[in-house]
């Protein structure tokens, strides 16, 4: 699916879900948040745990100050908006609306469309279908790479390359390999100190 189908102005969003919850992955791990999941996603990871939020037109849109709305009456502080790829929407206007309010913004991205919206934290996921942008690099809070098998360590050691001194690096097991990866990935963090390990706490905990 092209990503041109996906541009509007960013007044509504195409929403899979909206929850309040417990953040699992990455340095903020433990911290309440309200999830916004945006429906659309053509990078097609074979192993991704949200395929269902690929297709856009299978999911409403919804008005950003609706969305807002829902934030407050849950009483949370910070959002994460993640997909899908939710940078294939215009998310100025979403951002704009959550800040206005005192709202922390967070997001993750595969950083390969355009970023859009202020941001408080931005996890940069780098996919292998698409590389992501050269404007995002440098912005990224923290890098989680996705680890599938043992190849997967040298495109992790070339993206810490692009990112700024004060990125954070993180290794987290694809989850349906994560009794084959978990002690690799251990045993590489030993030895290459500048990475951590990042697990997805809200699995374990059985919480969305």
């Amino acid at each position: 699916m092209s990503g041109d189908s996906y541009i509007n102005d960013g007044s509504k969003l195409p929403i899979v879900e909206e929850f309040y919850s417990i953040q699992g992955e990455g340095c903020n791990t433990g911290r309440a948040a309200y999830f916004i999941r945006v429906s659309g996603c053509d990078i097609g990871c074979s192993w991704c745990d949200t395929k269902y939020a690929w297709n856009a037109d299978l999911h409403p849109l919804v008005e950003v100050e609706k969305i807002t709305e829902h934030v407050l009456l849950c009483g949370a502080d910070s959002v994460v908006v993640t997909g899908g790829e939710p940078l294939m929407w215009d998310l100025s206007m979403l951002c704009g609306s959550l800040r206005r309010h005192g709202i922390e913004t967070f997001i993750e991205t595969s950083g390969a469309y355009p970023l859009t919206g202020t941001w408080d934290w931005i996890t940069l996921s780098p996919k292998k279908g698409m590389s992501p942008l050269s404007e995002i690099w440098l912005k990224a809070d923290e890098l989680k790479v996705i680890i599938e098998d043992g190849t997967d360590f040298e495109d992790a050691e070339a993206y810490s390359l692009k990112v700024g001194p004060q990125c954070r690096l993180l290794l987290q097991p694809e989850w349906s390999r994560y009794e084959k990866m978990i002690g690799v990935i251990a045993e590489y963090v030993k030895k290459n100190t500048r990475w951590a390990v990042s697990l997805q706490a809200h699995k374990f905990m059985h919480i969305p």
